[in-house]
This record gives C-alpha cells, sequence and structure tokens, in this order.
C-alpha cells in the first residue's frame, strides 16, 4: 500500500496553559492551538529573511510583477494586508505589531521560505509547529474583503498554481530529504515520529514505532526517504491498514485517513455554497460535469486530512472509472463568513480555512473521480479529493476505463492541505457514516459505511 498533502502544524502536550485569548482549536491540527507558536514561527522567517536578504527567485520575481502590473490586483494585494485589524490577537505577537506588513515583505518571507523544506519546530513549552508556509503569512489577509476577492480571482489563482508548482519541485528535489533527520529540527527526531504515530494510531491506541506503521529503511539516511515530497507521501504498510470485507461489496471502505466534517443527505444540486451553514451544491462541486445531474438529492460524505495524516486515496468500492480529472479552482479563498466579511463579528475567525471545507468543496482545485460500483445498490458514485491550501498538485493515478478494486490506490495529495467527499446518489440506501465529533481519524481502507440492499 502506498503512502503524499500539506505539512501542517501539530501540538505537543496540554493546551490548557495557554492564555484563553491565544488558545485556538484547528481542526485536524493544521496551524497551533496557540498562536503564539504560529507568531513565533513566523517571526523567526521574517528575522531571517531580513538578515540574509537575497534576489527574488524568478517565480517570486514574476509574482510580484504580476501583482504591480494590474491595478486591480495591485489593489487587492497592498488593501488585504492594510484591512487586518490592529488589536486583539491579530498584534499579540512576540513583535508587539502585525508580522507581515505589507506584500513586499510576503514576497521577501515567501523568498526565504521557499529555500528549504519545512523543518519541524517544537516550540516553547511544547506549544506547536509550523510546516505551511504560505497560510501562515496569508491566514489574516486571506480572511479580509480584499483577500476574498484576491483569492477568488481566476488569473490571481493560475499564478498562484505556478508559484507552488515551482515549490512542490523542490520539495522532490534530494537537497530537501536535508530536515528528515532524528535531532530537534528533524520530522524523526523524537517529537516528530510521536506526534506523526499518536495521528496514526490513535484509532487502535497501540504502541507501535513509526517504523513499524510505514514503508522506510531506518538503516538509510533519512530512512530512505528520498526527498521531502517522499516522505510526505509515505506509504503505510499493506497489514497495519486492511481493506474493509474485501469480498462484500455491501461495505464501503474509507477512502482517506480523515477525520469527520460533515455528512449531509438530499444534498441539491445547487445551493449557496457560500452561506454560513456551507450547503453542497452538487453541480459546483462536480465542476457542473454532465453525470452530476444523476446526484440532485445525493448523499454527500466529507473528511479532513489531518496534517501528519496519510495523503494518499483509495477505492471506497470496487468498480471501473468512468471519469477521472483535476478541476482547477481556488488555493486560498475562504468564506466571508470566516473573516471580516462577516458584518455581524468584525473578526477573523482563527479557525481559518479548515472549517470552511464544504465551501471548498465547490471551488477549490480538486481531483474528481466516477466510478460505477460493481454492486448495482450502489451504481455510480463520486469521490472529490479536495485540495486546500498549499496543493501544488492533485494527483490522479488511476484511468478512465480501469477497474479497480475496493481499497486500491486512486490518487494522492502533494503538499498541502486537504479535505474529501463521497457523493451517492439518491436511492442508494448508504448508512452507518461515522458522525462529526469523533475525536480521531477514521483509518483508510476500514468500514466508512454500509450499503442496504
Amino acid at each position: 500500500m502506498a503512502g503524499h498533502e500539506g505539512t501542517g502544524v501539530q501540538q505537543h502536550g496540554d493546551n490548557h496553559d495557554i492564555p484563553n485569548d491565544l488558545k485556538v482549536h484547528k481542526a485536524g491540527a493544521w496551524l497551533p492551538a496557540d498562536h503564539r507558536a504560529h507568531k513565533g514561527w513566523l517571526k523567526e522567517q521574517i528575522d531571517q529573511a531580513a538578515k540574509h536578504k537575497k534576489p527574488l527567485l524568478p517565480v517570486i520575481q514574476e509574482f510580484k510583477e504580476f501583482i504591480e502590473s494590474d491595478p486591480r490586483r495591485y489593489m487587492y494585494f497592498t488593501a488585504m494586508f492594510d484591512e487586518v485589524p490592529f488589536k486583539h490577537v491579530y498584534r499579540k505577537d512576540p513583535t508587539g505589531h502585525k508580522q507581515i506588513r505589507d506584500y513586499h515583505h510576503m514576497l521577501e518571507v515567501l523568498n526565504h521560505v521557499f529555500g528549504s523544506a519545512p523543518v519541524w519546530t517544537d516550540a516553547a513549552q511544547a506549544v506547536g509547529m509550523v510546516g505551511v508556509p504560505m497560510c501562515a503569512i496569508l491566514d489574516f489577509p486571506m480572511s479580509t474583503p480584499s483577500g476574498h476577492a484576491a483569492f477568488l480571482d481566476p488569473e490571481v489563482n493560475k499564478m498562484l498554481k505556478k508559484v507552488l508548482n515551482e515549490w512542490g519541485k523542490f520539495l522532490q528535489q534530494p537537497e530537501s530529504a536535508g530536515v528528515l533527520h532524528e535531532n530537534k529540527t528533524g520530522w524523526l527526531g523524537p517529537h516528530g515520529k510521536t506526534d506523526m504515530m499518536s495521528v496514526a494510531n490513535a484509532p487502535y491506541k497501540t504502541d507501535h514505532k513509526f517504523e513499524d506503521f510505514f514503508v522506510c529503511d531506518t538503516s538509510k539516511k533519512h530512512y530512505g526517504y528520498k526527498s521531502w515530497d517522499d516522505f510526505f507521501t509515505r506509504q503505510f504498510k499493506d497489514e497495519v491498514r486492511p481493506v474493509a470485507s474485501p469480498e462484500d461489496d455491501n461495505v464501503i471502505a474509507n477512502a482517506c485517513e480523515s477525520k469527520v466534517f460533515n455528512v449531509q443527505y438530499n444534498a441539491k444540486l445547487k445551493d449557496k455554497f457560500w452561506i454560513k451553514g456551507q450547503p453542497y451544491s452538487v453541480k459546483d462541486m462536480l465542476a457542473n460535469d454532465p453525470l452530476s445531474e444523476q446526484f440532485a438529492g445525493a448523499t454527500v460524505y466529507q473528511a479532513f486530512l489531518s496534517a501528519l495524516s496519510y495523503h494518499r486515496w483509495h477505492s471506497p468500492v470496487s468498480g471501473t472509472v468512468k471519469k477521472a480529472y483535476v478541476q482547477d479552482g481556488t488555493y486560498f479563498s475562504e468564506p466571508l463568513f470566516e473573516g471580516l466579511g462577516d458584518p455581524n463579528t468584525k473578526e477573523i475567525d482563527a479557525q481559518g480555512i479548515s472549517s470552511g471545507q464544504g465551501y471548498l468543496t465547490a471551488l477549490a482545485t480538486r481531483a474528481i473521480i466516477f466510478i460505477e460500483a460493481d454492486n448495482p445498490a450502489i451504481g455510480l458514485m463520486a469521490f472529490i479529493g479536495i485540495g486546500m491550501d498549499e496543493v501544488s498538485t492533485c494527483e490522479i493515478t488511476v484511468k478512465e476505463g480501469q477497474h479497480i478494486k475496493k481499497g486500491e490506490q486512486t490518487g494522492m495529495f502533494h503538499f498541502g492541505g486537504s479535505s474529501h467527499c463521497l457523493l451517492f446518489r439518491p436511492g442508494v440506501k448508504v448508512e452507518g457514516f461515522p458522525q462529526p465529533g469523533r475525536a480521531e481519524n477514521v483509518p483508510v481502507r476500514s468500514q466508512v459505511a454500509v450499503v442496504k440492499n
């Protein structure tokens, strides 16, 4: 079984010592529970960028010219930083003021961050680490009205895709593996491995070691991982994630190692996905594909891949791939109700992009796979892999017309936050989904639901 989403933030220890005005729950531990960890990490990047100034990388220089060559984009990228409030958690950082001052400063810090792979950070008092640089830099600006407008813009997203793809190329190079060591700042150090295993082990409450769960070779440098991306897409060993009831086509297997976000029945073909309740809008989710008409009134199951989880996808059923493609979309768009666009709060929702997952099903860059299940009680179903934040690639590894077995790999996320959905047509009697509120991930390839004939 092969084992690749973005690095994220994982917190160590208890967070009861964190002051209430700094404590935040981030679904899937994507950003730290304590804003001091987020801002402390960011301050370190800012200081290092200022200390070691260097010419902008070609793609960052292109990003700068892109911003400045159009008055609308120039206005957006100037205003989004000006609109971040100078109060509350937005100013309670180690320097006492907003850390990223403007888009010039943003580019300078990105230029520094993109020169190396993310390191594991054991923050003071064990409060967290940050490994999604663009999300950390844009966490507040993307929640402002101007940030909302900018990150919905198709041309902006094309430019961001180019930036992220260059970042992704570096993370596939051998030099990016330098952070995969066993010291304090290494992903294979004591805290790094402990946190990754706490996520992987939670469903079973076992005490396995990293090398017991993941395909690696501890006798080799970097445990045999050739690059940061190779580590990020690490594989589980087959025996630790067995396929649920492989011979029973009524049992649906979990497509991703993930935490439940939502289950919705009778989803409309078109709905207002941008409002607070985030109802699913099936045609928008499925990129207006002609096959989407069959999913009016669909059952939708959505779950979130936590930062330290396994990031490959596996087929929930045995069947034939009818269609499989990647739909380009947004990378850092948040719904207005998460930020300053909400007239009722005038505050940025510190839960950030992870709480807007329903909204992202219709807008974010995503992989869409239609599968005609062998089981006629299921028939045509759909899987959507949803890129969030730092995603540079949603990679599909199956082809149209290919017959796949339940539990077989269908694709993966490369570097970036992510969520996924399963869609079942109306009339399919699917039940038994795990419900939102479950503390731990549902293991990939384990039973996630059952279809009644």
